[in-house]
Order: C-alpha cells, then structure tokens, then sequence
C-alpha cells in the first residue's frame, strides 16, 4: 500500500508541481511594458492641491501666490498651470498688501517668467480704491510689469474707464489705457 501511496504522489504531484511553477514565472511584469500601459505623456510632473507660495527679498514678503490646484510639467516647456481659480497678493516694501490680482486660471512659463491669467481677471490697488477688469492679463515677473491686449474696464474713486489693453505695474498704482473708447463715467459702477 506504501508504494501505490508515493506512486500516487508522484503521479499528481509532478504535473501540480509543473503548472504552479509555471503560473508563478508567466506572471512576471515587464517594466517597458508597464510603463507603454500606464505612462501618459501629457501628464504633468508635479500636481499639488491648495498650493500657497511666498516669495520673500532680504527677509519681507513681496508676493503671495495661492492657488487651489497647480500642475507643473517640464516638458515640451516648463510650466505651472493654475486651475480652479489664483490669487496674487503683492506687498510694498513696508510690507503692507498694495495689490490683488484674481483670476480663475493662471499659468507660469518658468523660462520666460510671464505669467498668464485669464477668466474673470480682477486687479485691485487696496490704497487707491482702483479695479481693473479683463479677461486676460500678463504680468512680468522680471520687470514687475502687467499689460493686457484684451478690453478693460479700469474703476477708481471718481471714474469709470473703458479701453482696449492696458499698461501698470504689479502694485496697480499708476496705468495706462492704450486705446481708450466711450465716454468716461464718474463713480464707481
């Protein structure tokens, strides 16, 4: 009875044995294949939620960008773009906030260092009591430069101004209507 018993085993346990080991090396993943399945190329690098980001000269804040979610990507250019909405805080050298820039997207081109805004693009000086009104704005990091080609609606104070494209700088406290159009109006809208 022994011998029939080890007969038995071997005879079932041989094939068992075969198709388990061979079950256990087909399922080896090939890392070029995983990454064809799964690799998106236009996925961004970096994706970060509720980014809140403080650039700071000898110590005191200059501008304040917050952001509820950004997307950095390297590739074909290195840019961060900003969805579902930005705010930019800028702050004169006291430290104090002299202006507000809001829009609903905004993208950086790190190389360049412009950065785009566009929808529902608001620009307010808190000192002057002054808002300017677009749909897309650029601000230039390197010269603190904001200019526009869109139509703009500039409210101060006393007056309300309409043009198409716009000249100033981040602190909003001087600006340029490069072809005004309509009647200007006095007080605020």
């Amino acid at each position: 009875m022994k011998l029939g018993n080890t007969h038995l085993k071997y005879k079932f346990g041989i094939p068992v044995f075969i198709m388990l080991t061979g079950i256990l090396f087909s399922c080896v993943n090939d890392l070029d294949t995983i990454r064809k399945v799964t690799y998106d190329s236009n996925a961004p690098d970096e994706v970060t939620q509720d980014l809140n980001v403080m650039y700071t000269d000898s110590g005191y804040a200059r501008v304040h960008i917050f952001a509820t979610h950004a997307e950095r990507s390297s590739k074909p250019e290195d840019i961060t773009k900003f969805k579902g909405g930005i705010k930019v805080k800028f702050y004169s050298e006291d430290g104090k906030i002299v202006s507000e820039l809001t829009s609903r997207y905004g993208q950086i081109n790190h190389s360049t260092k412009i950065i785009q805004v566009r929808d529902s693009v608001e620009l307010r000086n808190l000192e002057k009591n002054q808002l300017l009104e677009t749909e897309e704005l650029h601000w230039n990091q390197t010269d603190s430069s904001i200019y526009s080609d869109k139509n703009v609606v500039v409210t101060t104070p006393d007056k309300v101004g309409y043009g198409k494209g716009i000249q100033t700088n981040q602190n909003f406290d001087y600006y340029k209507i490069l072809k005004p159009y309509g009647k200007m109006e006095g007080g605020k809208k």
